[in-house]
């Protein structure tokens, strides 16, 4: 592939490796490819073949012993393509009124066949939101993203109150679960007890306690 590709040049597989690299990037950018072939499901061969191909496509780096990075152009395609599920799931909500644990599957299915034009068309209509159903950030159309500032709930005192504002995305159960709890964008909550060495919080929210698990704490982002 020679010339800079394109969201329709690339397959359904190609796009989904690329947008997930982009979400389990660290803070140096790389990606473990053992840790992308568990969020992708695969054996570490098959996410290893994937990862020689992007990088002939001129969309990631690989590194010895740190993994892949995406280049700038599989930086924007990625973007791109979060831009496409994110508003698909807003949409989807909003319009269909589609559960949190249902709209990113729906949105998976959507998103390869969306077009620019009525990516633009349904942007317009939700008024250009800057989150999705789930708080995570919708790249605008210059792709730019504007990160809310928040911190894990693992990271509240007992005591203190805040409002959820994003949860993990992509598991159809534990949104159900967090739904039953009222663990859910918008809400508030408060930290009652937090037992130390890694035991669990328990939390009040939409007037009821539950307790749930220090691991899923940390998947949780919140703002005071």
């Amino acid at each position: 592939m020679s010339a800079k590709p394109k969201v329709a040049d690339l397959s359904d597989a190609v796009q989904d490796y690329l947008r997930e690299i982009y979400k389990l990037q660290t803070e140096d950018g790389h990606v473990k490819t053992s840790t992308l072939a568990q969020r992708m499901g695969v054996a570490p061969p098959s996410a290893t073949a994937m990862m020689k191909k992007l990088a002939s496509y001129g969309l990631v780096d690989h590194e010895l012993y740190r993994g892949v990075r995406l280049t700038r152009t599989g930086e924007r395609i990625a973007l791109e393509l979060l831009r496409h599920h994110r508003l698909l799931e807003l949409y989807l909500a909003r319009t269909l009124d589609l559960e949190l644990d249902a709209v990113h599957a729906e949105a998976d299915r959507l998103e390869h066949a969306l077009s620019e034009t009525l990516e633009e068309r349904i942007d317009k209509a939700l008024g250009s939101p800057t989150q999705d159903p789930h708080g995570d950030p919708i790249p605008d159309a210059k792709l730019r993203i504007v990160q809310s500032k928040s911190k894990r709930l693992t990271e509240l005192e007992p005591g203190e109150e805040a409002t959820v504002l994003r949860v993990p995305d992509g598991d159809g159960d534990l949104l159900r679960y967090l739904a039953s709890r009222a663990l859910v964008p918008g809400q508030r909550v408060l930290l009652i007890q937090a037992e130390p060495f890694g035991g669990p919080l328990t939390l009040r929210a939409d007037g009821r306690e539950t307790a749930i698990s220090r691991q899923l704490g940390e998947q949780i982002r919140v703002s005071i």
